[in-house]
Order: C-alpha cells, then sequence, then structure tokens
C-alpha cells in the first residue's frame, strides 16, 4: 500500500481501536499491522501528536508478564475527532469508488 495512503489514514484508525478499547502502543501495532503494513516507529510519534492534541491520555496498569504497559484511552475529544474522520472518510470513500467503479460512456 502507498505509505501516502497510509499516513492520510493512520489517525482515523488508530483512534478508532482505541474507541472500541484502551491499548498499550504494542497492542496496537501488532493489531495495526495484521490489516496494514506499519512498524512501531509509526505508531508512537503519531500516539504523541493524539496526546499533545488531547484526543488521547494515557495510563500505567500493571502487566503479569512484566513492568507497568503505557495504556491509551480516548478522551471526548478524540471521540469527537474519531466520528468526523470516520463521517468524512464514508464520504470520500464513496466518492472515490463512484469514480474508480464509474462505466466508459
Amino acid at each position: 500500500m502507498n505509505s501516502q495512503f497510509k499516513k492520510g489514514v493512520l489517525e482515523m484508525c488508530v483512534l478508532s481501536m482505541l474507541g472500541r478499547k484502551d491499548c498499550y502502543g504494542y497492542e496496537l501495532v501488532d493489531e495495526l499491522s495484521k490489516k496494514i503494513s506499519i512498524s512501531e516507529g509509526t505508531i508512537y510519534p503519531l500516539l504523541n501528536r493524539l496526546i499533545k492534541a488531547k484526543y488521547v491520555k494515557t495510563y500505567l496498569k500493571e502487566s503479569n508478564l512484566g513492568p507497568a504497559r503505557k495504556y491509551y484511552k480516548l478522551t471526548l475529544s478524540g471521540k469527537m475527532m474519531s466520528k468526523k474522520l470516520k463521517n468524512g472518510w464514508l464520504i470520500f470513500s464513496k466518492r472515490v469508488d463512484g469514480i474508480l467503479n464509474s462505466k466508459k460512456n
């Protein structure tokens, strides 16, 4: 997949995933990489931008498998932004599909 496509939708995907449940960073990378080829080096800068924008906040949670993990959680403004991005994506993708699937006159 083209890296410009990924950059354009990655924020929306992360916000959407965090809207379903709180996650730690590696968990996000693991789940996203099942559908989109990404690396940890891509996700952490994005998470930091989302924190600075106040769309996401963090908390520590003890782990049975080692040290405490930093979890990421959507804020109210993050939920609103996620909804806005999803709605925009649905409109945009429907229009692009219309272009790609239109028949020659």
